[in-house]
């Protein structure tokens, strides 16, 4: 992990505005990029966090933001105008993307439902979330906790809509019918967790120009930091682990993933080849 590298890395999916970087963002993009990321997109899971990234990235160089409503978060939108505020948003140069939105069938109900009707409101704004995605022409960042069939059912719905398959872990089969739709896959430090060897096995598989790597700070440390915060300077442990995967070099991944976020997001709503692009 010593070896230098003259690409850059991108995390493609971190939670800057996580209460848990509260005060220390300034010393955290400086770590990303004394580790060579340049570019961060950071994820939203409310109006509230949306608000607050396309803050951020307005204000910071490298950062790029998200729109949307997490699926543990689809009951606290509650407020009349909540989704005609989010789609205000989506028009702001700083929003990438249309996310972090979709399923999750691991976590309990949120607000008291049952597992059912719980399941049906997640349904119901993922497929609201996606609609949005389409009439923005936004690529989607979607989740999909132990429902990637499930999840792989609505995006069907939505063949003009392209979606990253985040923090994926789903079988090579779903894989497959993903890459039949044209979606694209990233990966976390789950990717170096000796107890994760299938997912190394399905990052071999995807096809180089349809991968992508991100932290998903602060959760997820990789492997050596397994247990604490995690941030985006560690998306360089999750690119070697990928590097090794595919029997390729650090500096090759790093191009490789960049050009493929480069080319998922648009980027260039935040003037791509300006010096504001790139961490300062």
């Amino acid at each position: 992990m010593e070896a230098k590298f003259s690409s850059f890395l991108t995390d493609t999916h971190a939670h800057l505005v996580s209460s848990r970087f509260t005060e220390r963002i300034d010393e955290i993009l400086l770590r990303a990029k004394e580790a060579g990321v340049r570019r961060i997109v950071s994820i939203s899971c409310d109006v509230e966090d949306t608000e607050a990234n396309i803050a951020l990235a307005t204000t910071h160089s490298g950062i790029f933001a998200t729109a949307g409503i997490h699926p543990c978060s689809v009951h606290e939108p509650g407020e009349d105008g909540w989704r005609e505020r989010l789609r205000e948003l989506t028009k702001e140069p700083a929003v990438v993307a249309v996310g972090e939105i979709g399923l999750d069938h691991y976590h309990p109900p949120q607000d008291g439902s049952t597992e059912s009707e719980w399941r049906q409101l997640q349904m119901s704004i993922f497929e609201e979330m996606l609609q949005l995605a389409q009439d923005m022409n936004l690529p989607a960042v979607v989740h999909s906790r132990e429902c990637t069939s499930a999840t792989l059912d609505v995006l069907a719905n939505f063949p003009l809509v392209r979606a990253v398959l985040h923090c994926f872990n789903g079988t090579r089969p779903e894989a497959e019918r993903a890459l039949d739709m044209g979606h694209f896959f990233s990966f976390t430090g789950v990717l170096t967790y000796p107890k994760a060897p299938e997912v190394r096995e399905v990052a071999a598989f995807i096809p180089l120009n349809r991968i992508m790597v991100e932290t998903d700070s602060p959760y997820l440390a990789p492997v050596p930091f397994r247990g604490k915060t995690c941030e985006p300077a560690m998306v360089r442990h999750t690119a070697f682990q990928l590097a090794e995967v595919k029997r390729m070099g650090l500096d090759e991944i790093a191009t490789i993933t960049s050009e493929n976020a480069e080319h998922f997001f648009p980027l260039s709503k935040m003037n791509l080849n300006s010096e504001h692009s790139l961490l300062a």
